[in-house]
């Protein structure tokens, strides 16, 4: 059951923005543009990068480069299970045959 789509305000480097979104992924958005706010912020005040836009999108890159670490990782513990499920299933069967 889906709930009805509500405006959640949140604040990114002094700006409010009014997204929509299910009530039950709230806390996950709100949690999600904190993160960024942070992340963002660090960039600013560090002097290295100028610009919300470039700020925006070295931002977005080093977001995207996490996820795809995690996805990663992810991928290599799936493959991990399948393996110590085949092999279980090898020592399982050697053990019904003796």
């Amino acid at each position: 059951m889906s709930n009805k789509p509500q405006a959640v305000s949140v604040t990114i480097m002094g700006k409010e923005y009014r997204i929509s979104c299910e009530e039950d992924e709230q806390e996950d958005l709100i949690y999600s543009a904190h993160q960024l706010n942070v992340q963002m912020c660090k960039m600013r005040d560090s002097g290295k990068i100028t610009g919300s836009d470039r700020i925006a999108v070295m931002a977005a890159l080093n977001l995207a480069h996490e996820l795809q670490l995690l996805k990663n990782q992810n991928t290599m513990l799936n493959q991990i299970d399948e393996r110590l499920a085949k092999l279980s299933h090898k020592i399982e069967n050697v053990l019904d045959n003796s």
